[in-house]
């Protein structure tokens, strides 16, 4: 009786493994599934961010291509204007 015991007992926890080694791959599997899908969004992700950079520089490029002379003049005159005020504001102590 005692050898019966110990053969299920054997059974039992042999069975009690493959059940916890079958949920672990099967979490496993779900975790790298995930994994891999978020690897692939962010992939996607760089491409689309480096793509809407190239789209701004070719937008600045055309908008400056198309601005007619007068608005640059005025363009820089606003910025020396700029420059000066900061030169003043830099001057000030902070407190």
């Amino acid at each position: 009786m005692n050898e019966l015991s110990v053969g299920a007992l054997n059974i039992a926890s042999l069975t009690v493994s493959l059940v916890v080694l079958i949920i672990g791959l099967v979490i496993w599997f779900f975790v790298n599934r995930a994994s891999s899908r978020t690897n692939e969004q962010i992939e996607l992700l760089e491409e689309l961010l480096d793509q809407q950079k190239r789209q701004n520089a070719l937008l600045r490029r055309l908008c400056e291509a198309n601005e007619p002379e007068v608005v640059k003049e005025e363009v820089e005159a606003v910025k020396k204007e700029d420059d000066e005020e900061d030169d003043f504001i830099r001057l000030v102590a902070e407190r």
